[in-house]
């Protein structure tokens, strides 16, 4: 029934916005990094307190609150203290990779929600502007491969991002080159007529239009974000770096000629993701609301 419950919520939700699978699927990431999978992400800030969703890179740019407090609210009328926020993301962002992908995996349930969410811990999530060695690192840091690094990568293949996380690409790159050469020049003019510099645009970039990840199949979660990085049209520093390190390059080129064996690995990463120190037994609680403690 639960499980149900979360699919149909997602499948309404997606169907409406196609966005809120990206943005369910890294709600997920975005928690697990921070303090586990424990729903911390899914806090509001007490007096005093700014919870890690009020950082900047979740605020206010993470979308799909209102999905989960949906599933929640009716999952509470039919099997009230059973089942967990955390377990309730856990499963969006699978149905998620479901709708949009035809990616399923096996989510296990028994998270247990935590009690702590502080803003500053946001801080510890993987920059837009790392390399691969960096993010080998950091994703090495909550156990996952360098393999599985660059395969969770390929969640965006769908999503958007924001003028401010790439302009510095385009106008600014270095002292030797005003864009970076590493970015196809079509592209790159693409990408300037939606974002004129900072200088000019008057503004931080916030009320520029969204650009898509994925420049080709930006609604559907495939290995057409490899093919892109191989047609230097990684949207990010951290996209293209997985092309140009040595760390990483095999792997780009394996998933760009082979989907279906991308699309397995990727669901095999979420699922360990997934269980990043999660809580379990007695520690945390079931949550009543997703967006208070008890």
């Amino acid at each position: 029934m639960s499980l149900a419950i979360v699919e149909d919520a997602v499948d309404k939700a997606v169907s409406r916005n196609p966005g809120i699978a990206a943005g369910l699927i890294r709600m997920h990431f975005h928690d697990c990094f921070v303090r586990g999978c424990d729903a911390s992400v899914l806090l509001e800030s007490t007096l005093g307190n700014p919870s890690e969703k009020y950082h900047p890179a979740n605020f206010p740019t993470l979308r799909g609150f209102e999905v989960i407090d949906e599933a929640k609210a009716k999952i509470e009328v039919v099997c009230p203290n059973t089942v967990s926020c955390a377990d309730i993301l856990a499963f969006a962002a699978r149905d998620s990779a479901n709708k949009v992908g035809g990616i399923n995996y096996a989510v296990p349930a028994g998270r247990r929600d935590g009690y702590i969410s502080r803003k500053e811990d946001a801080s510890a999530l993987p920059s837009f502007t790392f390399h691969a060695e960096r993010l080998a690192s950091e994703f090495g840091k909550r156990g996952l491969s360098v393999a599985e690094m660059v395969t969770l990568s390929g969640a965006h293949s769908i999503g958007i991002a924001h003028c401010p996380t790439f302009v510095g690409r385009l106008y600014s790159f270095n002292t030797t080159h005003a864009q970076d050469p590493s970015l196809d020049p079509s592209y790159a003019d693409y990408l300037k007529s939606k974002c004129p510099p900072p200088s000019s645009s008057g503004d931080d970039g916030s009320q520029q239009p969204d650009v898509d990840l994925d420049f080709s199949t930006p609604h559907h979660l495939d290995n057409s974000y490899y093919i892109e990085l191989t047609n230097h049209r990684g949207l990010l520093i951290s996209d293209q770096t997985l092309l140009s390190s040595s760390l990483t390059s095999k792997m780009v080129l394996r998933y760009a000629h082979h989907g279906s064996k991308w699309a397995t690995k990727f669901g095999k990463a979420m699922a360990k993701m997934g269980k990043i120190d999660v809580l379990t037994g007695s520690k945390g609680e079931i949550r009543r609301h997703c967006s208070f403690v008890n």
